[in-house]
């Protein structure tokens, strides 16, 4: 058997002289809607059918100039500066630097691997975010200024690259002389 959820009803002149319990739904014949209530609002407060709703035809290209000063005005980012290392070698030393002529620190980093010969379904330069050193799948680029220069370095702890290989998605140890890394910071 279905179940029936029958709420409070009344007319809107018995609503308008009730004050219902927090949380509570009550229905308005009269009006034909709902009423929520919280305990205080003498009426509880109406919600609105669908129908008495106004429809909102917004149409972007009648928005005029001046809304648009304002908000890009209000809301306008700062204009971010972009540098980009040169390709730089994979190896498994223990730490790879880069020292970029920037006495500023990024706002935020990015780092790649670029293939050079293709490998693991990849071509010539192409630009691979999906990729790991060791156990370490998307490594982080550390950065710090000193001397008045932005250093970037990626901690390698002797372990190999790998990348997820484009067609299949499997980890693929990569050849070093294969792939160069590269760097880039906006700041």
């Amino acid at each position: 058997m279905t179940r029936i959820l029958q709420v409070r009803r009344g007319t809107s002149a018995q609503h308008d002289n009730f004050t219902g319990l927090a949380g509570e739904i009550t229905f308005d014949s009269t009006n034909k809607t709902l009423r929520v209530h919280d305990s205080e609002t003498l009426g509880g407060i109406a919600l609105a059918r669908k129908d008495e709703i106004p429809q909102n035809n917004f149409d972007i290209n009648n928005v005029s100039a001046d809304f648009w000063t304002s908000l890009f005005s209000t809301y306008q980012t700062p204009t971010l500066n972009q540098e980009t290392s040169s390709l730089i070698a994979v190896s498994n030393s223990t730490v790879i630097d880069y020292t970029f002529a920037i006495n500023s620190a990024p706002v935020c980093t990015d780092i790649c691997v670029v293939c050079q010969t293709p490998e693991a379904g990849y071509s010539i330069d192409d630009e691979v975010r999906a990729f790991g050193i060791g156990n370490y799948p998307y490594p982080r680029v550390n950065t710090y200024v000193s001397g008045g220069a932005l250093h970037a370095r990626l901690f390698v702890g002797e372990q190999n690259f790998w990348v997820f290989h484009k067609t299949d998605g499997t980890p693929v140890n990569i050849t070093n002389e294969n792939w160069k890394i590269k760097i880039t910071v906006c700041y």
